[in-house]
């Protein structure tokens, strides 16, 4: 679903992932909190259905406007399906799971829960710290820098594995070699 059918260069892979780089970068830097869900195989149509349409290209200075406190759509997530923003403001569900540390918010809870029902991939920026989070199957790495963000988008949208990177190493299967 990431990118069905897409042939413009502004749906291109590489440049809707430099574009969400440079939002979060900025988004971090200023402590604007932020929850952007890329939709990948499984589909959210529910979840995407519950926020605002946009069927937008991917830039970052629309993903900073859209997340810009005090406005409309800031508090909900950003959904980007095909390379394309499609939807803002949406709702999803947040996870359960007890294990969390208590110092995540209801932000970090909902970009969880979206990776426990699908193969999403969601960023989350922390509105508190600025600190970027990534979850995937549950799972959150925290605290990421710029590289790591960057192995993550590449890894998991365009199939690029850094084996030694030790990023990946809370998002491995349990049965998978380092």
């Amino acid at each position: 679903h990431f990118f069905a059918g897409t042939t413009s260069r502004w749906t291109d892979r590489d440049t809707v992932i430099e574009e969400i780089l440079k939002a979060v970068a900025i988004l971090s830097q200023t402590q604007t909190g932020a929850l952007i869900v890329v939709e990948r195989d499984t589909g959210i149509k529910d979840y995407i259905e519950s926020g605002v349409p946009l069927d937008a290209l991917v830039s970052s200075q629309l993903l900073v406007n859209i997340f810009t406190p005090k406005t409309p759509l800031h508090d909900g997530a950003v959904i980007v399906s095909n390379g394309r923003i499609v939807r803002a403001g949406c709702f999803l569900p947040l996870t359960d799971n007890p294990n969390l540390a208590e110092d995540l918010g209801t932000r970090h809870r909902a970009g969880i829960g979206i990776t426990e029902v699908s193969d999403a991939l969601t960023i989350v920026v922390s509105e508190e710290t600025g600190s970027v989070s990534c979850a995937l199957e549950g799972k959150l790495s925290r605290d990421l820098d710029q590289k790591g963000v960057r192995e993550i988008l590449e890894r998991e949208l365009l199939g690029k594995r850094d084996r030694k990177s030790e990023v990946f190493k809370v998002l491995r299967w349990p049965n998978e070699r380092e």
